[in-house]
């Protein structure tokens, strides 16, 4: 006996007439679905297969085959060519292939999704949050579901339903249900993709990320450089006025802080520049020839007792940081030298300071008298100016006198005589 398959369900034979629709239908899934012609095919012998299995348990099929001809839906079973299809394999055999086909076709329409987005493993993926499984969130990316467990996600960013948001395809990895696309956000290639999309100069390759060290949800500090003349690397990632850098905080909510910071070959300027906030910094690299033996490299730093807090970062935070990002071990210790340098340059200042004060009062203490002495010498030459002419008052009130006895004498009458 032989059968067909008309639309997914396997029916005795049809007259001629009818022998182009189970192509066109054929054709049609294998459009919708995304697969080959050939696949759907296969995926309906493997059915048919399934089904005779089913109804004789007993068989082993590795001595079976089909065959099916794709114009006109006729499908026959073999036992080692001979001719085994039984009576009655018609419409009970059909439902259960047909079941059987459409999981084969979801199985190969997974299949090619799956080996798509292999080719995409390491970038970044716009999606949205469809629903929750326990802690972990099922993220929509398109063509089709993609798994956020706890680690991928960042600690103290809120997730609600129907949100947007940006992912990176960390991996694809075997689960329950077959295979599972792994997404993140805590990822440091999220950051790196932002990047690139962001600043054109990090997607053309003109400026290059070298490092980036992360606590997600935190603090990043992002290591830049460009061989190419002409071009700022920090500058080309914060942008004008800071826009591009900002528009990458604000896809994590603002929540995430960005340091940027230029690549040096020198170590100890890199190290330098890894510290940043801090300034005064001074590297002593170890002599010991730690990354030949593969032993953990060791930096000691000096910082003033001032740049301190700023050089270790709340929490040992920026010393961490500046650490995975150099790749050295950073023992952070105060510089004395540059502390006694300070002192000595205080003291030598208030020494300077107390010398212009001494002198500024013996100034203003030679003024003073000098003030003084002329007013005294003004002083005493009225005092003589007043003695001049008291002096000249008094002689002429003495002449004044002598003068008057005169004057009576001629004024008295002369008395007449006897």
């Amino acid at each position: 006996m032989k059968v067909k398959l008309e639309f997914g369900i396997l029916t005795t034979i049809m007259p001629a007439v009818q022998r182009s629709e189970f192509l066109l239908a054929l054709n049609q899934v294998a459009n919708e679905r995304g697969v080959d012609v050939e696949v759907v095919l296969d995926t309906v012998k493997n059915a048919i297969l399934a089904a005779y299995k089913k109804d004789h348990p007993d068989v082993e099929l590795e001595e079976y085959s089909t065959t099916l001809d794709k114009n006109t839906g006729e499908a026959t079973i073999f036992h080692k060519k001979k001719d085994v299809t039984p009576p009655g394999f018609g419409r009970i055999a059909a439902q259960t292939a047909r079941q059987v086909i459409l999981q084969k076709i979801r199985e190969k329409e997974k299949e090619a999704i799956i080996a798509d987005y292999k080719l995409r493993v390491g970038t970044i993926v716009n999606g949205m949050i469809l629903r929750f499984a326990g802690p972990n969130i099922i993220v929509d990316i398109g063509k089709t579901e993609a798994l956020m467990p706890i680690p991928e996600q960042i600690p103290n960013e809120k997730y609600h339903l129907n949100q947007r948001l940006a992912v990176f395809i960390s991996e694809i990895r075997e689960g329950l249900k077959g295979d599972e696309i792994i997404v993140s956000r805590s990822n440091n290639g999220l950051l790196e993709g932002l990047f690139k999309r962001e600043v054109p100069e990090v997607a053309k390759g003109s400026v290059v990320i070298k490092n980036i060290a992360r606590e997600a949800g935190i603090r990043s500090k992002v290591a830049v450089f460009s061989n190419q003349q002409g071009i700022d690397p920090v500058g080309s990632c914060v942008g004008q006025r800071g826009v591009r850098v900002q528009a990458i905080i604000q896809e994590f909510g603002g929540i995430e802080k960005i340091d940027i910071i230029q690549w040096q070959e020198n170590v100890k300027d890199y190290i330098t520049q890894a510290l940043s906030p801090a300034k005064r910094v001074r590297v002593e690299l170890d002599k010991n020839p730690s990354a030949s033996s593969g032993q953990e490299k060791v930096a000691r730093v000096f910082v003033p007792v001032e740049e301190l807090s700023l050089a270790i970062g709340r929490d040992g935070q920026n010393v961490r940081l500046a650490s995975k990002l150099t790749g050295y071990r950073l023992e952070i210790e105060e510089d004395k030298a540059i502390v006694a340098e300070v002192s000595k340059e205080s003291s030598s200042a208030k020494v300077s300071t107390d010398a212009k004060v001494v002198m500024d009062k013996s100034e203003g203490q030679r003024e003073k008298v000098s003030k003084t002495s002329k007013e005294e010498g003004e002083k005493t030459e009225v005092k003589v100016e007043e003695k001049k002419k008291e002096k000249k008052v008094e002689k002429v009130k003495v002449e004044t006198k002598k003068e008057e006895p005169k004057e009576k004498k001629d004024e008295v009458p002369e008395i007449p005589k006897a």
